[in-house]
């Protein structure tokens, strides 16, 4: 098995800007997704709170739309992708946002 990072992109809400609805909404649908997937998921994450970029040059830059991060375990990146199946991020249906997924390779 392998481990696979799920990166959040796109203008997603702050947590703290939600109505209590919202966030009841919200936490059920995580929560929904998260008991799905079961033991394959090795971290729930966190969300991103703001950032900057680092350039080469000695230069900094905005951030990426980068929102948050999850782990999974999957056998491959097939079976990572398929555990997003339903993933509360991807439910808006107007690609404004996406889920990266990368394997997590050995050092």
């Amino acid at each position: 098995m392998s481990k696979f990072i799920y990166i959040y992109k796109g203008p997603a809400t702050p947590t703290d800007q939600f109505t209590p609805e919202q966030g009841e909404k919200e936490t059920a649908a995580w929560g929904a997704w998260m008991g799905r997937i079961g033991s394959a998921l090795v971290e729930g994450g966190a969300p991103f709170a703001g950032g900057t970029a680092l350039v080469d040059d000695g230069s900094t830059a905005a951030a990426a739309d980068l929102t948050g991060y999850s782990v999974v375990e999957a056998a491959s990146l097939d079976e990572a992708k398929a555990l997003a199946e339903g993933h509360p991020f991807l439910s808006e249906g107007k690609g404004r946002f996406s889920l990266q997924i990368f394997e997590l390779g050995q050092m």
